[in-house]
């Protein structure tokens, strides 16, 4: 214990509070973590696209791990409906915009916390530069074209992103380091025609499967701030929660990506819509059973 408490010590030097070497102690402790890398935690920017089910546990996780700066974008208010599996939000925050809401929970858990409140979409004419601000982004939208949208920003702003979905009692994640891992286009090339994906609102979603994944994606920024363990790229985590079972599906660099492949005919950012669905060509292009 003298041993433990000598090393906490030692690490006022590097400008902690006493109350910051309590907050964060089980950190430090962890040999790949220490004083130098609750540091890199504490100076880092990470934005958050979606303040929803997954928005929420990785919003809380990551103010609570100290992560220095946190930007949060979503244009909607909390509905009854979302409380189910958005757990930032509580029932006293109903028609709140979800941002403000965010922040004061993220306040309230640990002040350290600086919480950038963005209550816009995220769209091509704001993306780059909001992505200029940090150095992690992550996705937490159950929207393809906003998707595609953020896939293709980081890459042209060089920033690291982690991927994530959910529906029903399925979620999957991956990370992409731009130019070095397979992209999100490089695995689907385009936004599935409208009415091939159900949302989460036609179709439903199990609300802990959020917290799990969301989980899953904070602890890959986390990994990603401290440059330690083996981030989960060039593969596909896919859940089953009514089986329990996780499932890695590998992947790789799509040569002929329209995005980042040899030629690219992605150019610039633009905002994709979602083609109408021809249920015809939708049904042949299914597979069998």
């Amino acid at each position: 214990m003298e041993e433990k408490t000598g090393d906490l010590d030692r690490l006022g030097s590097m400008a902690f509070t006493e109350e910051q070497l309590v907050r964060y102690s089980r950190h430090i402790i962890l040999s790949e973590v220490g004083g130098k890398g609750q540091k890199k935690i504490g100076e880092a920017r990470v934005l958050i696209v979606g303040a929803g089910g997954l928005g929420s546990p990785i919003a809380l996780y990551l103010a609570a791990a100290g992560v220095g700066t946190i930007g949060i974008i979503d244009p909607d208010i909390v509905d009854l409906s979302n409380l189910h599996r958005q757990v930032i939000h509580h029932t006293a925050d109903l028609d709140r915009p979800k941002v403000t809401s965010a922040q004061e929970k993220i306040a309230a858990l640990n002040p350290d916390v600086k919480v950038i409140p963005y209550v816009e979409y995220l769209n091509a004419q704001n993306a780059l530069d909001l992505f200029g601000d940090y150095d992690y982004i992550i996705d937490g939208t159950d929207n393809f074209p906003v998707k595609f949208l953020i896939n293709d920003a980081a890459y042209f702003s060089k920033k690291p992103f982690i991927h994530g979905g959910i529906l029903r009692f399925e979620g999957q994640l991956f990370t992409i380091l731009p130019s070095e891992s397979a992209c999100y286009r490089c695995i689907f090339p385009e936004p599935p025609p409208t009415g091939i994906v159900p949302s989460c609102q036609e179709a439903g979603v199990l609300g802990a499967l959020a917290g799990l994944i969301g989980t899953l994606q904070g602890t890959e920024v986390l990994k990603l701030i401290l440059g330690i363990g083996k981030p989960l790229t060039n593969r596909i985590l896919r859940y089953d929660a009514l089986r329990t079972v996780f499932r890695e599906i590998p992947i790789r660099k799509n040569p002929d990506c329209p995005l980042c492949g040899a030629q690219a005919t992605i150019t610039q950012l633009e905002m994709e819509e979602q083609t109408v669905c021809d249920l015809n060509k939708a049904d042949a292009a299914l597979p069998k059973q």
